[in-house]
């Protein structure tokens, strides 16, 4: 066995890893007897050095690969499958629902997705935090119950089990606590190893930018997007990448339940909020291209709107929703099993203008104040609370018109976040520039 402390200096001293060194790693971060395991001190120690001195894309790939083996790895080839299975991964924002509507339009146009999904932390919100929303929906099923669930639904959204890349799960958790999380090969295999564990056919990846996300400039979410790419095609996943803007909030509403309540309106046409639904036909579109459902992007683009316009989407969320546990009316337009907040009020315009920007991670640090994210992993959410209604960028307002609506637990949270947003939404005397909801794509191939 290799000595820990020999493949730290290797990196610290800007060395490149071999495979034994990775694998070493690997089997430290993962193993069971105390003697063969590295600890947190080590474990830290290498993250800094990766960190400061980088990867090389063959060993960011080996990394990949030697995760994703450090615990099951999904193989979908005797499920009797009628289609290719295919997955999207965010790289996480504010107000970002998208896997709950893209997932069953996916699935209506023959894909299987097995999304396997995160939970909240910091400022931006989780998929599985919003799909708990729905009472009695089991996030964690069994084999056999996500098999049935794809079958019937042709997608199923879940979390990862303790048993996926059990080696990521203990990396992550100390690069929380140790400042290397924005690591670039770091990043990049703990990503891809559980996409890779999943037994997927073709990935698409939307890597958030602007001052809701983690990447900030546009250099920064390129070098995320060109590693995600080309360390998935080296580990055998076919991969895209489009970069999106996450300068306001995606869509109009922030806060689990509200966030649900959005995508059923989306779903069922009852309200769809423009940029939402660029972006989810940009990564349908895409999906459906890399895995051979469609001849071309714009095949992908008619597709996704045709089955999203007859309500054959919406079907496929119902499916997954009762398959999995959860209410079986949940496409009724009385549904009620959302749970609301007690306490709604407005957040005044302060002048006449218009909206020309906002800040988007100081929005959804408001929303965890309000109790509906997480700061660390054992934070309780409540999943009523939130913001809805939000004016997006370029809407005209009169002065004392509402921004949007804070929905809160008592009048004193309430009154503390709608100061925050006031705060946080920039009015000015002219529209800004249009920006793209899709900023960059990376090319087919």
């Amino acid at each position: 066995m290799l000595a820990p402390a020999e493949v730290i200096r290797t990196k610290r001293d800007g060395g490149v890893l071999d495979a034994a060194q990775i694998d070493a790693f690997v089997h430290g971060l993962a193993a069971s007897r105390s003697a063969e395991r590295w600890s947190e001190g080590q474990v830290a120690a290498l993250a800094m050095a990766v960190l400061l001195k980088g990867m090389t894309r063959a060993e960011c790939i080996a990394l990949t690969r030697a995760m994703t083996q450090s615990g099951d790895v999904l193989d979908w080839s005797r499920a009797g499958f009628d289609g290719p299975v295919v997955d999207k991964h965010s790289t996480g924002g504010v107000g970002d629902k998208i896997s709950l509507v893209l997932a069953p339009i996916v699935a209506a146009c023959g894909g299987v997705v097995p999304m396997v999904s995160g939970r909240g932390l910091g400022h931006t919100g989780g998929t599985l935090d919003k799909m708990q929303c729905l009472v009695g929906y089991n996030v964690a099923p069994s084999r056999a119950q996500l098999t049935r669930a794809l079958r019937d639904a042709g997608c199923a959204i879940v979390g990862a089990s303790a048993r996926v890349a059990p080696a990521d799960r203990r990396l992550y958790a100390i690069r929380d606590v140790t400042a290397t999380v924005e690591s670039v090969p770091l990043i990049t295999a703990s990503i891809l190893s559980k996409k890779l564990a999943a037994g997927l056919d073709a990935l698409v990846m939307d890597v958030k930018v602007g001052n809701g996300a983690f990447c900030t400039t546009l250099p920064q979410a390129r070098e995320l997007a060109a590693s995600l790419v080309t360390v998935a095609a080296g580990a055998g996943l076919p991969t895209r990448a489009l970069i999106t803007d996450m300068n306001q909030v995606l869509g109009l509403s922030a806060g689990n339940a509200l966030e649900v309540r959005e995508a059923l309106d989306f779903l069922t046409g009852r309200q769809r909020e423009s940029r939402l639904m660029a972006l989810t036909l940009a990564l349908a579109a895409q999906m459906l291209e890399l895995a051979g459902l469609v001849a071309n992007l714009a095949d992908g683009h008619r597709r996704a709107r045709v089955v999203l316009d007859s309500g054959d989407a919406a079907e496929r969320f119902a499916r997954m929703v009762a398959a999995l546990g959860g209410p079986k009316n949940v496409l009724s337009a009385r549904f009620a099993g959302l749970a609301k907040a007690p306490v709604v009020i407005e957040v005044p315009a302060p002048a006449a203008g218009f909206v020309c920007a906002m800040d988007t991670r100081a929005i959804g640090l408001a929303i965890v104040a309000l109790g509906g994210g997480r700061l660390r992993a054992s934070d309780r959410i409540d999943a009523r609370v939130g913001v809805s209604k939000m004016r997006p960028i370029g809407a005209a307002v009169q002065a004392g018109e509402p921004l949007a609506r804070v929905h809160a637990r008592n009048r004193d949270d309430a009154a503390a976040v709608r100061q925050t947003l006031i705060a946080a939404v920039r009015i000015g005397a002219a529209p800004p520039p249009e920006t793209p909801v899709v900023q960059w794509a990376s090319a087919p191939g």
